[in-house]
């Protein structure tokens, strides 16, 4: 079993000013040592850790994280698509087995940001080394989202916390809805079942709350397109580890054991490509 959404970080409240005093249980540092104890209370043998910050830097610290911890199966890093030399820097990063994807966190970007001509020849870039793109976008990005793909459709991309629908208040579900239709007809798109918990009452939530969300994906994307994804530490400010895990598993317990499988393993080691 494969979580395909886990970050880790040495906190220090400069770079990770994202993270507010309202979310202050996870300001401080987490390690992969933390989380060995959360996945094998909860049968989950492997990971996949994701940059939470915008350097080159966060890239190689999570790498040195991979070598030292056997269950990080691997790594979502971040790079500059813009800059002149990279190809250069692709090269490099592309000697480590465990790195196997990128991603680039586009919320605060202006608008165009992800149809940039610079950006799109960057992530064209990906192919030649067989790396995943991972989108993370708020939901009024869906839009571009969906033009990045259809420029590139022999990349690999993977949709983030299902565009962060706004599931505390509801509002603007029919054009999410429409929007997510449209970026699941483009077959090199997955979606990770993540972040659920934090788009919604962080307090109050509950398992009917996240029931519409979990439909429209599944509907779209069907179960060989779907991967669980805890999003932890974060998952935290909202609920424990295995509360967010059992989210899923609530959902998926009428389909059958391989299409489970698929959800929870396969498809993260399909389209990650893992040596797994």
């Amino acid at each position: 079993m494969i979580d395909s959404h886990v970050h880790f970080w040495n906190y220090h409240p400069v770079k990770e000013a994202w993270i507010t005093d309202e979310m202050k249980v996870i300001q401080r540092d987490f390690t992969p040592a933390d989380l060995a104890m959360e996945l094998k209370a909860n049968g989950v043998n492997g990971c996949i850790a994701v940059q939470a910050d915008q350097s080159e830097q966060e890239t190689e610290f999570l790498l040195n994280y991979a070598d030292e911890y056997q269950f990080i199966k691997g790594v979502v890093g971040w790079i500059d698509f813009r800059n002149a030399d990279l190809p250069e820097r692709l090269d490099l990063f592309a000697k480590h087995e465990k790195l196997v994807g990128w991603r680039h966190i586009a919320q605060p970007e202006p608008t165009g940001f992800l149809n940039s001509p610079e950006f799109v020849r960057g992530i064209a870039e990906l192919r030649k080394y067989e790396h995943t793109y991972d989108i993370v976008i708020h939901r009024g990005q869906l839009n571009e989202a969906i033009k990045l793909v259809e420029k590139l459709p022999e990349q690999r991309f993977i949709l983030d916390h299902l565009a962060k629908p706004d599931i505390k208040t509801k509002q603007g579900n029919e054009e999410w809805e429409q929007h997510i239709r449209t970026l699941s007809q483009h077959h090199n798109v997955y979606c990770k079942l993540s972040g659920m918990v934090t788009e919604a009452d962080w307090q109050a939530w509950n398992y009917s709350d996240m029931v519409y969300y979990l439909d429209t994906v599944f509907e779209n994307f069907g179960v060989n397109r779907l991967m669980f994804g805890s999003d932890w530490p974060v998952c935290t400010v909202a609920a424990s580890y295995q509360q967010t895990k059992q989210i899923v598993n609530g959902y998926v317990a009428q389909l059958t054991d391989k299409e489970k499988k698929a959800v929870f393993e396969t498809n993260a080691i399909q389209c990650y490509q893992l040596k797994y």
